[in-house]
């Protein structure tokens, strides 16, 4: 396979027949994602919390491509009955399946907050409520693979490496680092993806697993942190530091645009940016740290993340 080579959104190949889920779509990165999906063809669900915000952004696709196919529905990935009632709602919406899952969503930094099911709330919204949400949607997935394998694209971020899972206080409670923690829920992100591509090679269903990063893209994400730490002077360095170094969040999608439709990538591999320190760029294949590719960490994640979501799949294949 060849490493992509100033890849942009142009080279997006015809997605007319694919269905796609992107969650968290009204803005950002994933919104330029969905725009694109459906702008080359697919029939797109921007997956969001607010659907307020979410039908504004559907509208804004819908004024630059009439033709687009989106839809909004609800999902709130701290709250995983609300992650269970998208999936049982989508799913019998789409009975002939799901071709691709775009795992965007995320928050930043935040100070300590807990989910609606009690979780530290970066744990909860950047990795738990996309395991439950990957495993809840696994057989559209796999009845969408027939032909051609379906695909689940999870995003993480060059802050996985300062990522350690520390599973003896996953959830913040003794002690409690806004970045520590955002850390280890994108270190959890590539070890989800790693396992779950293991699991799906293990049981040969027509499903793969790709891992895909931004960059520094210049987004909301920075800001929510100061914003909920009621620091001004946080968010104007946040905006001054998106401005100087960030690149556009058109930019800081085609990683997850080129793992998400780039034909014949294996299952496993992680895309980024193929600038300086892989900041800013065109998307190209990337490395991670020992630490993601640590299967004794991904094994134990995986059964904390089906205790903590009461989600078990693909019978917990070894």
């Amino acid at each position: 396979m060849t490493q992509a080579t100033r890849w942009t959104s142009t080279d997006i190949p015809d997605l007319t027949g694919t269905t796609a889920v992107v969650t968290g779509a009204n803005s950002g990165l994933g919104l330029v994602t969905a725009e694109q999906l459906s702008r080359h063809g697919a029939s797109v669900t921007l997956a969001v919390r607010d659907t307020q915000r979410g039908d504004t952004a559907a509208g804004n696709i819908l004024e630059r491509n009439p033709q687009a196919n989106v839809s909004v529905a609800a999902l709130d990935l701290a709250d995983l009955g609300s992650v269970r009632t998208f999936a049982e709602h989508w799913s019998a919406a789409h009975p002939a399946g799901l071709n691709l899952l775009v795992n965007n969503a995320g928050v930043m930094a935040l100070p300590r907050r807990e989910s609606a099911d009690g979780y530290e709330m970066q744990f909860a919204t950047n990795h738990l409520g996309h395991f439950a949400l990957t495993g809840l949607l696994l057989s559209s997935l796999v009845a969408a693979g027939a032909h051609q394998p379906s695909r689940v694209v999870t995003l993480s971020s060059q802050a996985h490496r300062m990522g350690r899972m520390n599973f003896a206080d996953l959830q913040g409670v003794a002690k409690y680092r806004p970045w520590g923690a955002y850390g280890q829920s994108k270190l959890a992100n590539l070890l989800f993806a790693n396992e779950l591509s293991r699991r799906l090679r293990l049981a040969a269903l027509p499903v793969i697993s790709l891992a895909a990063h931004p960059g520094y893209a210049s987004t909301n994400l920075q800001s929510a942190g100061p914003r909920m730490k009621g620091s001004r002077w946080g968010e104007r360095t946040t905006s001054v530091a998106n401005r100087l170094f960030g690149q556009s969040a058109e930019m800081g999608a085609l990683p997850t645009l080129y793992a998400a439709t780039q034909p014949h990538l294996p299952s496993g591999v992680y895309i980024g940016p193929d600038g300086f320190g892989e900041q800013r760029g065109h998307p190209t294949l990337v490395g991670m740290t020992s630490a993601a590719l640590n299967r004794a960490d991904a094994e134990q994640l995986w059964a904390v993340s089906e205790d903590l979501t009461q989600v078990v799949y693909l019978d917990d294949e070894r």
